[in-house]
């Protein structure tokens, strides 16, 4: 493992594996190098792309100096800073693949550093919602922010378990598991996910802003919402392209996605 300093003294725990053009590696809420879908990710591209795989801030083992967590646009620009550091470590050139909600933020990173640093992103169903879900995504922003505000943390992680549908009784098992903990020490990180999705509506304005081809993906079966996000970003792209992942849900298997991600580096 590798490590750089960000702008703001945050420690980012990162490696490189392969060869050829960079790929920078962005995970969703709750993820990090070893946990989550993103090191088999890595390992089904690493022969015919340099893969950048990296904890965000407050994971694994990444650092955070952010003072207040819940700070929506700061959490921001600063896991955009972050990005920019790993770009110049691969090189000063790097296509973005953001999984989940890493892809809002995957997104937003583009716009902000240009053609010249990020010149392709790649998304794999961003939980962009349709109108009659946002009330509920303003719900679960307060209640989080408000939970974190007081220092709970495992009302902070009991909400985002309810909201990406978790049963009663997978929450009680997890409460009872010795991994429990480490969940908790996670809990600030959910605010920067919840962020970088902004209000959860297709970001438009952002999309327009970025002028670069963009790859909007989602799994054959998946629900029709987050495929709806994948094709939102797609359409509303200046050079966009959705494609389906046959046969995959959220938890999309590397083996499925790589080829897609490879055409779309490659292209």
């Amino acid at each position: 493992m590798s490590t750089l300093t960000s702008s703001d003294g945050s420690t980012i725990g990162y490696e490189v594996d392969g060869v050829g053009p960079a790929v920078i590696l962005v995970d969703g809420a709750s993820c990090f190098r070893d946990a989550g879908p993103m090191r088999p990710i890595a390992a089904a591209l690493r022969d015919r792309v340099s893969v950048v795989l990296y904890d965000r801030r407050g994971r694994g083992e990444s650092t955070d100096a952010l003072a207040d967590p819940a700070a929506r646009a700061t959490a921001v620009a600063r896991e955009i800073e972050d990005i920019a550091a790993l770009v110049e470590v691969a090189g000063g050139t790097a296509t973005l693949f953001g999984m989940s909600s890493g892809g809002g933020l995957a997104l937003a990173a583009t716009a902000a550093l240009g053609p010249s640093r990020v010149p392709r992103v790649a998304v794999y169903e961003p939980p962009y919602l349709p109108d009659p879900m946002l009330p509920s995504a303003e719900a679960y922003t307060r209640q989080l922010q408000d939970a974190l505000a007081a220092g709970d943390r495992a009302t902070a992680v009991e909400l985002f378990l309810r909201r990406v549908g978790v049963p009663e009784a997978g929450i009680e098992g997890m409460r009872r598991s010795p991994a429990w903990e480490a969940t908790l020490a996670l809990a600030p990180t959910l605010a920067y996910d919840d962020a970088a999705m902004g209000d959860s509506r297709i970001p438009d304005e952002l999309l327009q802003a970025i002028a670069v081809p963009v790859l909007g993906l989602a799994g054959e079966q998946t629900p029709d919402f987050l495929r709806l996000g994948a094709e939102g970003v797609a359409s509303g792209a200046q050079d966009g392209t959705f494609e389906i992942v046959a046969g995959q849900t959220h938890d999309v298997s590397g083996d499925a996605i790589a080829p897609h991600l490879l055409r779309f580096i490659a292209a």
